[in-house]
């Protein structure tokens, strides 16, 4: 007997319709690979807009709220699709968000004290409306149970195929995904962030040591310094720091420096070793270490993977 995985999406207003209706082909597809492999499982899949189709919902099994493109629904969805999400959660579907799907997700406060993940650009964002959520946006795809999210825009293939995975069994997803010729291994959303510095905290003193950092990153560079310059005492120069940045000053340099290796990984010829010594490091295996905590990967793997 043929067990019916039922699947919501929500066309929300100016949601991703790239991930919208690729998702829905996606199940569909998975449905053939699922058929030829002679297991009795099919996807449906319904696609609803919250501002027609929320009532007198039946069961399902997974909702998704897919990407945005364009406009802030995202941040200010309507009380029906909140109580929606919250009721279909109650019943026990899994909810999955891609992306910034996640503010929505987060805004019926399922999420608090829970991991989730979203677009890294949206992180500072994220952090400031949903403090009681612990955001692991280094990670492109969280699954927490009966809750999902994934990160970038594009990561609602990445949720998909997870889903499959789930759902049917993973041979299938990995013969899906050969089928499609995505890459079903191992990512994570810190091999393609960069690092976007907060300045607009209003902390002019943190604010002239960041520019400091800026323009002497290949400088020897540590708390004396910088609290010298910024006319304060080292306890509290780190405090401010902290409060301004989210980070403490040498998380704050490595970040810089490494985004500078990757820049320049991308864009010249040099060695890592070269890079190393321009950027403020003598010992080159002590920054590839910092470089692969950060990023992900080892700086050849980087080069390998962009370049």
């Amino acid at each position: 007997m043929t067990k019916f995985i039922h699947i919501v999406i929500i066309d929300y207003p100016n949601a991703l319709q790239s991930a919208v209706q690729g998702f829905r082909e996606l199940f569909l597809l998975a449905n053939k690979v699922i058929k030829d492999n002679q297991l009795e499982i099919q996807f449906t899949v319904k696609l609803i807009q919250p501002d027609k189709d929320l009532d007198g919902m039946s069961r399902h099994d997974i909702v998704i709220l897919p990407p945005n493109l364009d406009g802030h629904y995202y941040l200010s969805p309507q009380p029906g699709l909140l109580q929606y999400l919250n009721d279909a959660h109650q019943k026990g579907a899994i909810l999955c968000s891609a992306c910034a799907g996640a503010f929505i997700l987060a805004k019926t406060g399922l999420l608090d004290n829970r991991v989730a993940t979203t677009h890294w650009q949206l992180a500072d964002d994220f952090n400031e409306l949903f403090p009681k959520v612990s955001l692991e946006i280094d990670c492109l795809l969280v699954n927490d149970g009966d809750i999902i999210s994934a990160g970038g825009l594009m990561s609602w293939i990445d949720l998909g195929l997870e889903l499959v995975a789930l759902f049917a069994k993973p041979h299938i997803m990995r013969t899906l995904g050969k089928f499609l010729i995505v890459d079903t291994g191992k990512r994570e959303q810190r091999y393609y962030g960069s690092f976007t510095p907060k300045f607009n905290h209003g902390n002019k003193q943190i604010l002239q040591a960041q520019h400091y950092i800026q323009a002497n990153y290949s400088k020897t560079l540590n708390v004396s310094v910088l609290a010298t310059l910024a006319c304060m005492s080292e306890r509290t120069f780190l405090r401010q720091f902290t409060n301004a940045t989210s980070l403490k000053p040498i998380q704050y340099i490595q970040k810089v420096r490494v985004q500078k290796a990757c820049e320049l990984l991308e864009t010249t010829p040099q060695s890592f070793e070269r890079i190393a010594l321009n950027i403020g490091y003598d010992d080159v295996n002590s920054f590839r270490k910092v470089f692969i905590k950060i990023i992900g990967l080892s700086p050849s793997a980087f080069k390998a993977r962009f370049v």
